[in-house]
């Protein structure tokens, strides 16, 4: 059975919104990071999709090094996150003021 185009970008245009809603409206920086990763997460959905239907692979290598970047970037943003909060003692979005006295 093989699944068509459409549904992976339904999935991947659900995916996506619901990650820019958590960006939006949520203050926890833990939680910005887990959207803006959904948000990755749902274009390496659509590339796969594309990929599968035009029965190229490059699509699909292109999402493996996509990830291999994502995890990268959500161990330096996770880092960060900790160095905040060792210093502010907390990681609301709102509460964290870097660039004051």
């Amino acid at each position: 059975m093989e699944v068509a185009l459409d549904w992976y970008l339904a999935l991947s245009a659900v995916m996506f919104t619901i990650g820019v809603c958590g960006v939006l409206l949520k203050r926890n920086a833990i939680v910005l990071l887990m959207c803006v990763e959904l948000m990755l997460n749902s274009a390496n959905v659509a590339l796969v999709g594309f990929s599968q239907a035009l029965a190229d692979p490059t699509g699909q290598i292109l999402v493996f090094f996509s990830i291999a970047v994502a995890a990268a970037e959500a161990a330096v943003g996770l880092a960060i996150v900790i160095a905040i909060f060792r210093n502010k003692r907390t990681v609301n979005i709102n509460d964290i003021h870097l660039f004051k006295h």
